[in-house]
């Protein structure tokens, strides 16, 4: 399998840990998902990059504040299924890429992680509310390790 290069913006297919799962003990994600890469850098010369993911649910969140919904026509091009989305901005995974909690993509095509990129206008909607909130303090972060 090849992978990609991480770039904000690309959704892929990831093993989330929930930061509630890592507060009660949690090593590893109960549940492959979609989560948009929101920053990468590269670390060194091999291709190793330090990356930040937020979650795509199905669940409502509890504040409209604390997550954006992704258009329908957006989820299908992705190849996404029918029900309602929502990218979380109250949480994120960081992890070194690759890493061992990357999947590849389930039923059509087994060769990649990448569902494809979100809009640009999207995107810059997602990334600026999460800044807000990470600055606010209001938003918690999941190291992983290898």
């Amino acid at each position: 399998m090849a992978l990609p290069i991480p770039q904000p913006a690309l959704v892929i297919r990831y093993s989330y840990l929930w930061h509630s799962e890592f507060t009660a003990g949690r090593e590893e994600g109960v549940k492959d998902r979609p989560c948009a890469i929101v920053a990468a850098v590269r670390t060194d010369d091999d291709g190793t990059y330090q990356v930040l993911v937020l979650p795509v649910t199905h669940s409502a969140p509890a504040r409209p504040e604390d997550a954006v919904e992704i258009p329908l026509d957006t989820k299908k091009r992705l190849g996404l299924d029918d029900e309602r989305s929502w990218v979380c901005l109250t949480e994120w995974n960081e992890f070194h890429w690759p890493g061992p909690d990357l999947r590849m993509l389930p039923g059509g095509d087994e060769s990649t992680v990448a569902y494809g990129f979100l809009p640009s206008r999207l995107f810059e909607k997602i990334r600026t509310a999460f800044i807000a909130k990470a600055s606010q303090g209001t938003a918690y972060g999941v190291k992983r390790t290898e």
